[in-house]
């Protein structure tokens, strides 16, 4: 089987861009956005060897997993582009209940990942930069699919583990088309209210202790829900709420113990 669009994404004028093999699906977006193309367009493949996720960390997709990323160029601030990762969770989450035979149940975790049975399934990166007279934004998705990392901060799984038979071929179809949906009810920013509330309705440790690890600062409290802006409410124990844009999240027993 090979990559394809689903016909949502085909009828909302996407194309695609399929390699057997890449360095990085997001790295290739921008290049494409900076030789003019101003999307929308997907890049994809089932092995990619130098992706790189949040603070650059490695993210290698070995064969038959699935790197994605889609490239559009828009005219928000990059704030406002920041919250495009809560679509591309929802996204990913819709596509993996669409296409799965199975009821596990796909959770997100702030900022960036999606869960499945308290581990991570899936990593989100957007990187933007200017062109022309609007913003490049590429949102990449890597998602596990027959092989998981070892060794990672938050363990890590993939479908094959969870007992799901899905390919990263069937996988991108489904999310092709669940993108096209979160992505028109983003609107350019001026849905995102829809959006946090659909993205809180599927949170991991929503209500639950948590440890957040940002700027050399570890903040710890109850994870409280997430701001217009996209950042975390931490409520404290003095009675504070936190908001924090960016930082390592722990929940549990991690959290209990101060993310140690």
């Amino acid at each position: 089987m090979t990559f394809s669009l689903g016909p949502g994404a085909l009828s909302a004028g996407y194309r695609l861009a399929a390699f057997d093999r890449i360095n990085s699906t997001n790295a290739e977006g921008l290049t494409r956005a900076r030789q003019g193309d101003r999307g929308p367009l997907w890049v994809v493949t089932s092995e990619q060897s130098a992706g790189h996720g949040r603070r650059n960390r490695p993210w290698i997709a070995p064969r038959g997993n699935l790197a994605s990323s889609v490239l559009h160029v828009i005219k928000v601030p990059p704030a406002v582009a920041a919250t495009l990762g809560f679509a591309a969770g929802l996204a990913l989450a819709e596509a993996l209940r669409a296409a799965r035979a199975s009821d596990i149940a796909f959770a997100l975790k702030w900022p960036n990942d999606v869960m499945a049975e308290n581990k991570k399934l899936a990593g989100i990166l957007l990187e933007a930069e200017p062109v022309g007279d609007g913003l490049a934004v590429v949102v990449g998705i890597g998602t596990n699919v027959v092989a998981a990392p070892q060794g990672t901060p938050t363990p890590a799984t993939c479908l094959k583990a969870l007992g799901i038979d899905l390919t990263a071929e069937q996988l991108f179809l489904a999310l092709s088309d669940t993108w096209a949906e979160f992505y028109g009810i983003w609107d350019a920013g001026r849905g995102f209210a829809e959006i946090r509330k659909l993205w809180l309705q599927r949170a991991a440790g929503l209500r639950e202790p948590v440890s957040v690890i940002s700027g050399g600062i570890t903040i710890t409290g109850v994870f409280d829900s997430i701001d217009e802006a996209g950042c975390m409410i931490v409520a404290t124990a003095d009675g504070g709420r936190v908001p924090i844009s960016a930082g390592d999240v722990y929940f549990g027993t991690a959290a209990s113990a101060g993310a140690a």
